[in-house]
């Protein structure tokens, strides 16, 4: 292709096209072996070797399905070398900085306030919300990217890694123009606890990402609980020179970990957001095949479909039998409905701070008013989607996810809009 043909193209498209080209089978530009990506990390963090060696199956699972099911370009294949290798060098990091500081081991972290449920309900923008409290503390990009040295309070707002992040999230949006319709990004933004949990490698980031089935099976039966217990140790390092009140967190990951999650945080707040499914399921699907296509040299839309649905429904299926079953107790959870938030997001918030006898001051409802002004939904362009886009018929999802449905009333709600 002579640059003058790419007039019209994207930066991302030509990237892409170029990445896609170099993908040839036995071609490997950019190496994804275990012991490379270790030394890799050694040297980029300058922080000793690895104390605590609980994330090496989950590594070895993954990069084994990044090598055989992924189809990585050759982008993909940077990509994921560069994340792999930050994450491990971050590990490092924090292993150093607890050890020169053993004060962050004492960072207690009473009654958290954690956002799940079903992905694109609602629960990023309830979670900006609550950010907007003075009195919470809600984990930005730019710090779970970077989180070493621990950030301070009197350098929180200009610290240099916010530059730095904004630069990386800026090619990131030029090679998926698409995704800011699906989900906002930006250094000082809120982000889901994912981005935490990836660092222990038992993490669904990788599976949005990427084409990798066999470590998605991996995931969903391994042990989670040393995945929290790093995200424990994540939040002390963050808030030991920079806490708040309160965390705020987010993640439709937490669901299918409740028991995990209580076994850390024993009294924390769960707030539970539902959206009927067979709006959540497309635009999930879209989501996954929005990142794939920047990184992988073939995504199958109807592949991703039928992943996506019978992913979402057993997360559920597990996080509201654990629930059930009593994994603490029952006013320690509180459900939240998309169509309630939409129509009226400041009333579904101070609902939840009279739930959970939290001061809603009239300083936090302006400062949440003037967010929801300046940030209208779909301000970068309407997400489309549909199922058949995924292969997905609406009759046997209905059927699927009847029991969820009729729990939450879900029908009632999505005809009352």
């Amino acid at each position: 292709m002579r640059l003058a043909d790419a007039s019209d193209w994207t930066l991302g498209q030509v990237i892409r096209r170029g990445a896609d080209l170099a993908e040839r089978p036995g071609r490997r530009f950019v190496p994804l072996e275990e012991n490379g990506l270790l030394a890799a990390a050694r040297r980029s963090s300058q922080a000793g070797d690895f104390e605590d060696l609980t994330f090496v199956e989950g590594l070895r699972c993954l990069l084994h399905s990044l090598e055989t099911e992924a189809r990585l370009n050759l982008l993909g294949r940077i990509a994921a070398r560069q994340d792999i290798i930050s994450q491990l060098a971050n590990r490092l990091r924090l292993e150093q900085d607890r050890r020169r500081h053993p004060d962050i081991a004492a960072q207690e972290i009473p009654r958290p306030i954690i956002i799940t449920g079903l992905p694109r309900s609602g629960s990023t923008l309830l979670h900006s919300l609550l950010a907007q409290d003075p009195s919470n503390r809600a984990p930005q990009t730019w710090e779970m990217l970077n989180p070493s040295p621990p950030p301070e309070h009197a350098t929180y707002d200009d610290d240099p890694r916010i530059a730095a992040t904004d630069r990386q999230l800026r090619w990131f949006q030029r090679l998926a123009p698409e995704f800011r319709k699906i989900h906002a990004v930006g250094a000082r933004l809120p982000e889901e606890c994912v981005v935490i949990l990836s660092h222990s490698f038992v993490s669904t980031q990788f599976c949005s990402m990427y084409a990798v089935p066999s470590y998605q099976a991996w995931v969903d039966a391994a042990d989670r609980l040393p995945s929290y217990q790093l995200h424990r140790r994540f939040l002390q390092h963050l808030q030991w020179r920079c806490g708040g009140e309160r965390w705020v967190l987010k993640a439709p990951a937490h669901l299918p970990a409740l028991k995990e999650l209580f076994v850390v945080y024993p009294d924390a707040r769960v707030i539970m957001t539902h959206r009927e499914p067979l709006e959540v399921l497309p635009s999930e699907a879209s989501l996954h095949v929005t990142l794939r296509r920047t990184f992988s040299a073939k995504v199958d839309p109807l592949a991703v479909g039928r992943e996506v649905t019978e992913l979402t429904a057993e997360e559920l299926r597990q996080g509201l039998r654990t629930r059930d079953e009593g994994c603490a107790p029952a006013q320690q959870f509180l459900d939240v409905w998309y169509t309630d938030l939409l129509d009226d997001p400041i009333g579904t918030v101070r609902r939840i701070y009279e739930y959970f006898d939290l001061a809603f001051t009239s300083t936090t409802e302006v400062r949440m008013q003037q967010w929801l002004i300046h940030r209208p939904k779909d301000r970068h362009g309407r997400h489309m989607y549909t199922l058949a886009q995924f292969g997905l018929d609406a009759d046997e999802e209905r059927q699927r996810y009847s029991a969820y449905r009729t729990r939450f009333r879900l029908d009632e709600t999505r005809r009352s809009r």
